[in-house]
């Protein structure tokens, strides 16, 4: 299958077409927009339109299998790297240095995450960075003439973590880059660009992704029901890699409801023993996955109490969520529903200040059994 996909986004590809049929491609353009909305998708798809663009049958044939093979000579790619151990001290990694790594996993698909790529080249502590050596790189790699005839293409990916040395030394090849030479910048987080890259590019922001969208993609990738596709597309928000964090056996958010279901019975059942053990046992998952699990709980709240308006426009839960919210949702109402939201906000910020997280869950526990009692 090729890594060549976009899921919806037909108004933003129609957008870049039109630029190349009025012939006013950017050299340098900065593509923006919400987390797994698919702005590498769109930037791929649009380095494919412009390497074939214009090509007979033969030649576009040949060229997009380069492309699916990642082996196209005119399209390079720049992403964050780290210093191995293996490498000497003055040495400056560029991206070449990981390409194994890049393949591996671009060819899962075209919506890469941060933490995918740390993991894969096992940057642990270390900060990963787009150094002054990939900007040796590109300046001598687009020196030369297009291969094919074409345009040069870099697709650079996370341009915010390009260090000040690196971004300083492309400024000039930014704005005055050689003939055909295209620049597409896929951020995160632009706001963390120099002002000086910024202003020499023209930036194009992408929507997320419609829900719609999201189900069909869902349905025909990875052979969901039309009403599974459509929950976890609503839960989704528009986030193609939080949709397929849902579909993984290892889903955090599996974890989070155990933790919860746990948590809601054990309180209604009034087990203290039972509860200081909870604490204990979830005070061992550190302090950023506690956050992400208060932040979870509130989201379950929010949705039983939501529940019992019996409008399912309005629910926004997997299959799992609802086949437990179907008994529990009637404990959570106007009584009690913001005090218990509150008092998770409350729990989050102590984890955030490095309170005790055993005595910050086993405090939950007991507020919790006054709470579920309001009526």
């Amino acid at each position: 299958m090729s890594s060549y996909y976009v899921i919806g986004q037909q108004e933003a590809l129609g957008r870049l077409q039109q630029l190349i049929d009025e012939n006013r491609v950017p050299h340098a353009m900065l593509i923006t927009g919400p987390a797994g909305a698919g702005k590498m998708a769109v930037a791929m798809m649009f380095a494919r339109m412009l390497l074939t663009e214009g090509l007979d049958e033969d030649k576009k044939r040949y060229a997009c299998t380069m492309l699916d093979n990642f082996e196209h000579p005119d399209l390079y790619f720049s992403y964050p790297t780290i210093k191995t151990k293996d490498m000497p001290p003055d040495y400056k990694p560029q991206s070449d240095d990981f390409a194994t790594e890049w393949l591996q996993m671009m060819k899962e698909g075209p919506y890469p995450t941060l933490e995918e790529w740390l993991t894969l080249i096992d940057a642990k502590t270390k900060q990963s960075l787009i150094t002054v050596g990939e900007s040796n790189r590109l300046i001598h790699n687009l020196s030369f003439n297009s291969s094919q005839g074409g345009y040069k293409i870099d697709i650079m990916w996370l341009p915010e973590r390009m260090n000040l040395e690196c971004a300083n030394k492309l400024l000039k090849l930014f704005e005055e880059p050689p003939k055909m030479t295209v620049f597409i910048l896929v951020s995160e987080q632009p706001e963390n660009l120099l002002e000086t890259i910024r202003s020499r590019m023209q930036r194009f922001d992408i929507k997320k992704i419609s829900n719609d969208d999201m189900q069909q993609a869902l349905i025909e990738r990875r052979q969901l029901s039309a009403d599974d596709a459509m929950r976890i597309a609503r839960v989704a928000n528009g986030n193609w890699n939080k949709a397929l964090e849902m579909l993984s056996d290892d889903n955090e958010n599996k974890e989070f409801l155990d933790a919860f279901i746990k948590l809601m019975r054990l309180s209604w059942m009034r087990n203290i023993h039972d509860l200081k053990a909870w604490s204990e046992d979830i005070a061992e998952w550190g302090r950023d996955k506690l956050k992400r699990m208060f932040v979870y709980f509130q989201h379950m709240i929010r949705e039983s109490f939501m529940y019992n308006f019996r409008q399912p426009e309005l629910i926004y839960m997997t299959r799992e969520e609802e086949n437990f919210c179907k008994n529990f949702a009637r404990f959570i109402n106007e009584a009690n529903v913001i005090d218990i939201m509150k008092m998770f906000d409350k729990a989050y910020r102590d984890i955030g200040q490095n309170v005790n997280a055993k005595i910050v869950l086993f405090d939950i526990a007991i507020n919790n059994i006054v709470l579920l009692l309001r009526k």
